[in-house]
């Protein structure tokens, strides 16, 4: 749920001015560099011991917070330890498979985005030592912090589903809107499509976004639809969870909005391999002991690859049993290391992993982060608010909204389960906007604010 909520802003502005001047933006960020950042090189890069904050990561959360961290500490006082020149807004990518935007309108340059008051190492951290407070870099640095923020992200394991990196690279029907490199693939496929089966799979891993698996299927229905091609075409999604989607609000709606449109719903069926030469996909039964496998012919089969905690992380005393990040779901603070703190899909917090979650969780971070810092009991608390724009079609959306207890945490006063053409038009056209000059700002922490002020002050 894209809103503005900005304690720095909020004491400038009120806050129903804050979205004119929110939309007067542009969707993306400029290519010049306006935003600024400092750049850390061999030759001038700082003293190991200099920094108070140290960020790992560049993406939407690490960005956030180092935003907000430097705002309120200055100049020198936040390094950000990120290999990649360039940041995308991956959220797009449903849309740019669906045909909807172009790819390019994801990216932007790392060195707009970056705080212009933070040092931009621009390389990877290949070893945390969180008992001696510092990070190895693969250029051989070692940073160290009085207060490590780690925001890695998921790491994209391609290579862990059989067949999967053959077919991407040789069947031009095998598509995944979850890399920059092959998201275009999609709507060529889409164009491309003759007849047959049309599978759409998610994997029996943590992922992020888990509803951009099915959002790219409405999408592909309605494009057959709107083309000639439904009556050729069954369209499938094939899932090894118990149910469409988590929160049971939203999955009664996705199953009726399933039934009505004649798509083929598989649940407990979980993708083990690819066969591109017969264009085939097999899948292991979950519900089945032992598990008993099925395979269907596909003529378009779209495959996000499963997905985990970056090696590093899992390999380090940071990471929790299942190699993410350990930290208190309500603070964000580590439960070994008091001074380590984590944001994003990197960490265990148990919710969805989206950058709403990450927005929310920015918000209480910088809280926990600044009571910490001054010797006091953090008090804020993430009550794992989360949000998905479940689009259905070109011009409809449902926005899901829950917290922890998978419960409807809905911003507007409004049924939110029911498909909006306004939610369709929030999703492709405001939210990038909110991403680019707010979120990656550290300006934006959710919605709460908003969804006080819209139910007069009696939502949780």
């Amino acid at each position: 749920m894209a809103f503005l909520e900005s304690v720095t802003m909020a004491r400038q502005l009120k806050p129903f001015k804050v979205l004119p001047w929110i939309l007067s933006r542009h969707v993306a960020p400029s290519t010049s560099s306006r935003h600024g950042r400092l750049a850390s090189t061999a030759t001038s890069a700082p003293s190991p011991s200099m920094y108070k904050f140290v960020v790992v990561g560049g993406g939407s959360g690490g960005l956030a917070m180092a935003s907000s961290l430097s705002r309120k500490h200055g100049k020198g006082q936040v390094a950000v330890i990120e290999p990649s020149e360039e940041h995308f807004y991956q959220p797009m990518w449903t849309l740019v498979g669906g045909g909807i935007k172009k790819k390019e309108q994801s990216r932007g340059l790392t060195k707009d985005v970056m705080p212009k008051a933070c040092d931009w190492i621009k390389e990877k951290a290949v070893e945390f030592d969180p008992e001696n407070n510092s990070v190895k870099t693969s250029g051989g640095k070692v940073v160290q912090y009085d207060y490590l923020v780690v925001a890695m992200g998921l790491q994209l394991n391609f290579d862990k589903l059989k067949g999967l990196p053959e077919a991407l690279e040789n069947d031009p029907m095998v598509c995944c809107n979850y890399s920059y490199n092959t998201v275009d693939k999609t709507f060529k496929a889409l164009q491309n499509f003759k007849s047959g089966n049309a599978i759409f799979t998610i994997p029996n891993t943590p992922v992020k976004c888990a509803g951009a698996p099915q959002k790219i299927m409405y999408l592909t229905e309605e494009y057959f639809r709107q083309n000639n091609k439904r009556d050729k075409a069954t369209v499938m999604y094939c899932s090894p969870l118990p149910s469409i989607f988590s929160a049971p609000k939203y999955a009664a709606v996705m199953m009726e909005i399933c039934k009505k449109r004649g798509i083929q719903v598989n649940l407990r069926h979980n993708l083990v391999e690819i066969k591109p030469q017969s264009k085939e996909a097999v899948f292991a039964k979950l519900d089945t002991e032992p598990n008993e496998t099925i395979t269907l012919p596909y003529e378009m089969l779209h495959v996000p690859p499963p997905m985990g905690p970056p090696d590093i992380l899992k390999a380090s005393p940071l990471a929790g049993p299942a190699g993410f990040l350990s930290v208190n779901k309500e603070t964000g603070q580590h439960t070994k290391y008091p001074n380590v703190f984590g944001i994003g899909d990197c960490t265990d917090f148990p919710t969805s992993k989206t950058a709403a979650a990450a927005a929310a969780q920015s918000g209480v971070l910088k809280k926990t982060i600044n009571a910490v810092v001054n010797g006091l009991t953090p008090v804020a608390k993430y009550d794992g608010y989360t949000s998905c724009p479940l689009i259905t079609g070109r011009r409809s959306c449902v926005l899901a909204e829950f917290d922890y207890n998978l419960e409807p945490l809905e911003t507007f006063p409004f049924d939110q389960s029911k498909e909006r053409r306004s939610m369709y038009h929030m999703k492709a056209d405001f939210m990038p906007t909110m991403y680019w000059h707010a979120f990656v700002k550290g300006l934006w922490t959710g919605p709460a604010l908003y969804r006080k002020i819209m139910h007069l002050g009696f939502s949780r």
